[in-house]
């Protein structure tokens, strides 16, 4: 069985266009599934209809956040409730084409391959700036951890092995495109050419971006702590040749008033200093939240016809 994780934020107009999509393309290709919508807090009525979904179809699971815990928690708490023997991840506004599934199914069907992971082609209407930024997150991300996260997107097909691997990960800050891959388990690539949304605006904005990438970066590499000695390195190296320029006319009987200098070498280590006390102190506050080890999200409720009909039967 094919397990669909579908993680849904503010896509009532989505929902049951995804349902109808996906398990029509699904049946007709003969393929066993199961459609897993995780509610992220919603605060239109896209609960209401992924449990109504639930209630009348078998093979839909509907999960409620108690709050907004954000995409990233979305994705594991599908993973930990699917069932499937094989996990596909789908956005709920169907710019990943439903019909790659298809095809990164037969590819894991055949064996040898753990995941198959759906790399962009294109990124379809975006922002230039998005972009650009994207482009930027991902070069570092890559550099930083060596895995090849160009184009890589959460568009992927993970056996029930690797699921079973992400799901023993502890930490409670995850990244799933980089640690889907980190894992290192066999993986084929489908390319794929990224839809233009029809219903609904997008849920990024340039803030969630940045705070996207930022807790990205820090909880999955420690590359930006680096930087603060590269920056020690530097400030040494132009304070060393200051203070060579400064000795050499103090000997000569060139030496003057200097004031400009002290003033600019002062303010631009004393911005390095901030600078690196603020990477320093993101990092910690990364450590706090983790040891704090408070779950990764609050499942209200699950909503799925068996368990309904089942509790029915007992009842009676």
């Amino acid at each position: 069985m094919l397990s669909v994780i579908i993680p849904s934020y503010n896509e009532e107009g989505n929902v049951e266009k995804t349902a109808s999509v996906v398990g029509k393309l699904l049946r007709e290709n003969g393929i066993d599934y199961e459609l897993v919508f995780v509610n992220d807090g919603s605060s239109d009525r896209t609960w209401e209809l992924i449990s109504g979904l639930a209630v009348s179809d078998s093979r839909i699971t509907a999960v409620n956040f108690s709050r907004n815990f954000g995409k990233e928690s979305a994705i594991f708490a599908g993973l930990e409730v699917a069932a499937g023997e094989a996990c596909v991840l789908l956005d709920c506004d169907l710019q990943f084409p439903p019909e790659v599934i298809v095809e990164m199914y037969r590819i894991w069907e055949q064996g040898g391959v753990d995941i198959v992971e759906g790399r962009k082609n294109s990124r379809g209407k975006e922002n230039p700036l998005y972009k650009m930024f994207s482009l930027f997150f991902y070069k570092l991300i890559g550099r930083s951890s060596g895995l090849d996260m160009q184009a890589a997107s959460d568009f992927k097909l993970l056996d029930r092995s690797a699921v079973d691997a992400l799901n023993k990960m502890p930490e409670r800050l995850t990244f799933f495109r980089a640690m889907s891959s980190w894992i290192g388990f066999n993986t084929e690539r489908v390319y794929f050419d990224v839809a233009d949304r029809e219903i609904g605006e997008s849920k990024w904005s340039l803030k969630s971006l940045v705070r996207f990438a930022v807790n990205n970066i820090t909880s999955f590499t420690s590359a930006p702590l680096h930087i603060v000695t590269v920056f020690g390195v530097i400030t040494f190296i132009i304070s060393l040749i200051l203070g060579i320029d400064t000795l050499y006319n103090k000997f000569w009987g060139n030496s003057e008033a200097g004031f400009p200098t002290v003033i600019i070498l002062q303010l631009l280590t004393s911005s390095i200093i901030m600078f690196s006390l603020g990477i320093i102190g993101y990092y910690i506050s990364k450590i706090y939240e983790e040891i704090k080890r408070r779950p990764r999200y609050i499942i209200r409720e699950i909503v799925k016809k068996d368990d309904l009909n089942q509790g029915e039967s007992n009842g009676k």
